[in-house]
């Protein structure tokens, strides 16, 4: 889904668009939140990640 908001655009077409955005989104991102336990710190796995690709 893509919603544009224009430069310029008033507070009732952005209020439009939260309300949109608002109604399309069913998933509660929340509910994710601290269940992935890492066993190094995040930046050093994608450093480790990348480097695999050389």
């Amino acid at each position: 889904m893509v919603l544009i908001l224009k430069k310029g655009a008033s507070r009732k077409e952005m209020e439009s668009l939260e309300k949109k955005l608002k109604s399309k989104s069913n998933v509660d991102v929340l509910k994710y939140c601290g269940k992935i336990k890492l066993n190094a710190d995040a930046l050093t796995i994608q450093k480790s990640l990348r480097d695999e690709w050389e």
